[in-house]
């Protein structure tokens, strides 16, 4: 019971918080987590294509960025390479970026 009640406070008074400071971030991240799941397990394509792309056909340095980040949870490593090896820089910069971001936040808000 005591879990619960833990798992619950760390949900009200830490995440939600973040969540809501960041809710465009949040919404962005929520939508694209969704799209994935539904490429992964039905193949049904929602995400946004590359506007650069659409509009003058030409690869943009962030296309195939979804692609890589989609072989990369496959652990599918020279195909993400081949979709774009700026997944390599992008994917733990990011990481690195929203995990300090979130210790900045709970620290601020103690």
């Amino acid at each position: 019971m005591a879990d619960h009640s833990k798992a619950n406070y760390l949900f009200r008074k830490v995440i939600f918080p973040y969540i809501k400071k960041h809710f465009l971030i949040a919404g962005i991240a929520g939508y694209y987590f969704i799209g994935l799941i539904l490429y992964v397990f039905a193949k049904v394509d929602i995400l946004i294509p590359c506007i650069w792309h659409t509009l003058f056909d030409i690869r943009c340095p962030g296309c195939g960025l979804t692609r890589a980040f989609i072989e990369l949870l496959s652990f599918n490593f020279s195909a993400a390479w081949d979709s774009n090896p700026l997944i390599f820089i992008v994917f733990p910069a990011l990481t690195y970026y929203i995990i300090m971001d979130f210790v900045k936040f709970v620290k601020n808000n103690k």
